[in-house]
């Protein structure tokens, strides 16, 4: 199936902003972060030294990345920690200047457009998207009710994850081809299954398609009107879609789980229909210039819709994770808020986060896509009660009686929103989450099944006729009970 394929394809963090569980709800981790004060009292980040420790870890003995750059803003000013190489075979190290893929990260850019033309009496935030797509796209309804601007910048609007008619002719570069016939074609035939606005659903379609209603109002291509409204005047010379000839001389090549180079993902300008979803390029430099703009440490043209970026909120699947634009804002221990996106291509993983009340951000790039990434880090400097993941275990997968399969078939609720759905294709076995992707379960004994896409171990307690009634998930450290539901 086109969407399966999809999802095994892009399930680095670029499409998957929200795990099953994240380090935003409560749980112990298999590796508890070092002792540290309450998060509230929080002023500073880790010393160098901390930072370094945390990399050579996750690099050199974990082997979860080739090269890892941290960026550190904080009311004293910018700190950059970085280790490893440029590429498995190219020793050079990494600094604030190497081009990273970013991935989701570049949602944020699009959500600062939309505030930015909001600002400028461009657009309103209520619009309907119809209002600016040709005439002949047909936009999905429900129930009377039309799909705003303000519904994709949430991710509130109904549409799925992805387009039921993404098929990329090079799977290895799955963007390249999408581009405005496709999108307008699915826009026409999708029929909405819930109403607009009644839930979150992390949707890179939706966000794709923002930044391209984005860019039809202002009469420029996507990568044109970043640079014309963020990159331009906060001057990041170095985040754009297209690397320029100085940037490819700085870019860190992308690798897999495998630590095996994988090739670059690539969102033509002039063609692609969701570039604002995953897109960009750019360096630790240019990002912690970003959150300087965000905090206020450099005045910006830019700080009327940056400050509008957080008053609206939705809430999401996720205990004590809103969803503002653009942004999730976490709130941890204290009920101190931390703002933030991760993103991920093929070979690439990136978080960017930022406390306002503090003062404090944080910039995370990776040169390689493994199921640990970098988002652990990211939160942990700016929370230490924030644990710090460790690899998955090794796992072995045996041979089941696909006949056990139909006992375990069936909805598990993990908390009132957030229902695990287990389905049976022949002999296969799948799960999948409120809002999220279907991914394969593999056995590893006759109750207990593993995925590979992410550390997720899920165990079925059943009754002397095979039939489940409950399951444990347990995904980094983190276990969970769920029931099964009629």
């Amino acid at each position: 199936m086109v969407y399966r394929r999809l999802f095994v394809m892009a399930r680095a963090a670029l499409f998957a902003i929200v795990g099953l569980l994240m380090t935003s709800g409560s749980g112990a981790a298999r590796q508890a972060a070092p002792a540290s004060p309450p998060s509230a009292a929080v002023s500073a980040i880790a010393p160098d030294d901390e930072i370094r420790r945390i990399l050579v870890k996750r690099i050199d003995t974990d082997k979860q990345s080739l090269g890892i750059v941290v960026g550190i803003l904080e009311p004293k000013g910018r700190r950059l920690v970085a280790h490893g190489r440029l590429a498995k075979d190219d020793a050079r190290p990494l600094n604030g200047d190497t081009v990273f893929e970013i991935g989701s990260v570049t949602k944020v850019f699009t959500a600062l457009l939309l505030a930015d033309m909001v600002q400028r009496g461009e657009v309103a935030i209520t619009d309907p998207i119809a209002k600016y797509l040709p005439a002949d796209v047909k936009v999905p309804e429900r129930g009377g009710r039309s799909i705003t601007l303000q519904d994709l910048v949430t991710h509130t609007s109904g549409l799925p994850r992805m387009p039921t008619n993404f098929a990329p002719k090079d799977p290895s570069n799955p963007y390249a081809d999408y581009g405005i016939e496709p999108l307008t074609q699915f826009l026409s035939g999708y029929t909405l299954t819930r109403d607009i606005g009644a839930q979150y659903e992390y949707s890179n379609l939706g966000a794709g398609l923002l930044g391209t209603v984005l860019a039809r109002r202002a009469g420029m291509d996507y990568e044109a009107l970043v640079e014309a409204r963020i990159t331009g005047p906060l001057g990041m010379k170095s985040t754009r879609l297209v690397l320029s000839p100085d940037m490819k001389s700085r870019l860190a090549t992308g690798h897999n789980g495998k630590l095996e180079p994988v090739p670059h993902w690539d969102f033509p300008p002039a063609t692609s229909a969701v570039a604002g979803a995953g897109g960009l390029r750019s360096t630790a430099g240019d990002l912690l210039a970003f959150l300087e703009a965000h905090l206020g440490v450099t005045k910006s043209t830019l700080a009327p819709a940056m400050a509008t970026l957080l008053e609206t909120r939705r809430p999401t699947i996720v205990p004590r994770l809103q969803i503002a634009m653009g942004w999730h804002v976490a709130t941890r221990t204290g009920d101190r808020e931390i703002v933030w996106h991760n993103g991920g291509t093929g070979g690439y993983r990136s978080f960017v986060g930022y406390d306002r009340n503090a003062g404090l951000g944080v910039v995370v790039l990776s040169n390689t896509s493994t199921p640990v990434g970098v988002d652990d880090i990211g939160m942990h400097l700016l929370d230490p009660t924030a644990p710090l993941f460790a690899p998955p275990p090794p796992r072995t997968a045996v041979t089941a009686d696909p006949a056990l399969f139909d006992g375990y078939v069936g909805r598990y609720q993990l908390s009132p929103n957030f229902i695990l759905t287990i389905t049976r294709e022949d002999a296969r076995l799948f799960a999948q989450a409120t809002g999220q992707g279907r991914f394969e379960l593999y056995p590893e004994s006759a109750r207990a099944y593993f995925a590979k896409v992410a550390d997720i171990v899920i165990t079925f307690e059943a009754d002397e006729q095979g039939r489940s009634t409950s399951l444990v998930l347990q995904q980094s450290g983190v276990r969970t009970a769920a029931r099964r539901i009629e």
